[in-house]
């Protein structure tokens, strides 16, 4: 029984005993136990006292009974998962907290994880954050200067952790408030803060555009292992990356709409031949096509400017070719971008042979797009802001560089709906690019040919 009610009851008999003690239900101090036994105070006498205090008493003592008969405080109240989830102070919601909560982080983190052999680790640590413990260091010690300068309430590995997680299981604010005991407006101005920092400070050091002579070298070399073309320096694809939520007053909401029916805005990636990007663009609403949103981007402009100067050429049938990224037949085709002939194998067999090394490389960069959304959930059902999605974007394709240069295992592919549509039109700009391309096609798939032929 409750020590608060029999307290209560007690003060009552007491009160009962003073107004009447001719009834009294307390024992004289000086009685024995033998005496209160053998003559106990029935409730009859209560009913038939002439003062209103016995009454008063029995009746209020009855209720108190029965109230603490049936609301027994170590039955629980029954709630929903919901009001749990909902309501800070409920037991499983504190239970939740204080396993994710920074002693128990800072516990795992200093005390236990040095103690545990390196695979089981970074197993562990994979399951949480997505990436090993050494790369998780790696981020954080990166990152360390900046969070600390915005004078954050929460230790920097702490702020990391709690991001990481939810890029790589997806969840929401409200889910992760729940989880690390914190409020969703903190948890979305940590993952915001974060994953800013990761698509400004970290993407200079992380992707990279292949100049240097060395890199450029091994990804050319890398690419005709897989495609037996020359001088490919990289594969280029877009994806539509889903929002959870359009906000109503989004302006022209319509074009957010991907061919596949749902909001959505698109990433442009170019990958080299070991999945990692050297370049990536978030600058359209998914109802743009992939063409559309190249000739938007700054890597079209410095392009089709020369701004990029690639020192790498070789002459295949008296023609330069200097390196080139490879597309399917949604991009246009320039002197600096080859597509596929066709895309269902109408051409010579030049031209197939062509087209099937082309789509091989190719490949690197769409296994590179369902890696990346294979292992950072959240570009599954992207559940931030529309003006935070783009950083949140790049900031997982930084991490997923990360990942790929530290050789981390490999998560399922997330597949993506398969591609269909014509060439896009030749601006009047990108004629000449486009002529030339036509030629150095045609030269690489006539060069191929040959080298198949004669094998």
């Amino acid at each position: 029984m409750d020590q608060s009610f029999l307290l209560m009851l007690t003060n009552l008999l007491h009160l009962q005993n003073h107004l009447d003690p001719t009834t009294s239900l307390l024992s004289d101090s000086s009685s024995s136990y033998s005496s209160s036994i053998a003559s106990p105070t029935s409730p009859t006498s209560l009913l038939t006292s002439t003062s209103a205090a016995p009454l008063l008493f029995f009746t209020i003592a009855s209720v108190l009974s029965y109230l603490a008969t049936h609301h027994s405080p170590n039955k629980k109240p029954k709630t929903s998962p919901n009001n749990d989830n909902n309501n800070p102070s409920s037991p499983s919601h504190a239970a939740a907290a204080a396993e994710f909560s920074v002693s128990a982080f800072r516990a795992l983190s200093t005390e236990h994880i040095w103690a545990m052999e390196a695979p089981l680790r970074d197993a562990q640590w994979r399951s949480l954050y997505g990436l090993s413990y050494p790369v998780f260091t790696t981020v954080v010690d990166k990152l360390k200067p900046y969070i600390t300068q915005s004078q954050l309430c929460l230790p920097s590995d702490y702020a990391v952790a709690m991001v990481l997680s939810r890029l790589f299981h997806g969840f929401s604010a409200k889910t992760l408030a729940t989880r690390y005991g914190l409020e969703p407006y903190l948890i979305s101005k940590i993952t915001n803060m974060v994953t800013r920092l990761l698509a400004t400070k970290l993407y200079p050091e992380f992707i990279k555009i292949p100049v240097s002579r060395r890199r450029l070298v091994e990804t050319t070399q890398g690419f005709q292992e897989l495609t037996s073309l020359p001088n490919i320096c990289g594969a280029i694809d877009g994806t539509a990356v889903r929002l959870q939520h359009l906000p109503s007053d989004t302006v022209n909401s319509s074009m957010y709409f991907s061919k596949y029916g749902f909001p959505s805005v698109l990433l442009q990636v170019v990958a080299d031949h070991k999945k990692i990007f050297w370049d990536v663009c978030v600058k359209a609403p998914g109802g743009f096509d992939d063409a559309t949103h190249f000739r938007d981007s700054l890597l079209y402009n410095r392009l089709i400017s020369g701004d990029i100067v690639w020192d790498k050429g070789v002459i295949v049938r008296g023609q330069h070719v200097r390196p080139y990224i490879v597309g399917d037949w949604c991009f246009p085709l320039l002197s600096f971008l080859l597509t596929p002939f066709s895309w269902n194998r109408t051409g010579s067999p030049a031209q197939n042979a062509y087209d099937e090394g082309l789509m091989k490389g190719r490949k690197m960069v769409e296994e590179a797009i369902g890696l990346l959304k294979g292992r950072w959930k959240i570009l599954q059902n992207l559940n931030v802001g529309l003006s935070h999605a783009p950083q949140t974007i790049v900031a997982c394709c930084v991490l997923h560089n990360l990942c790929q240069i530290a050789r981390e295992p490999e998560p399922e592919l997330w597949r993506e709906p398969e591609e269909n549509g014509s060439p896009p039109r030749v601006l009047e700009n990108e004629k000449s690019f486009f002529y030339y391309g036509e030629s150095l096609r045609q030269a690489l798939a006539d060069d191929l040919y040959q080298r198949l032929s004669s094998r």
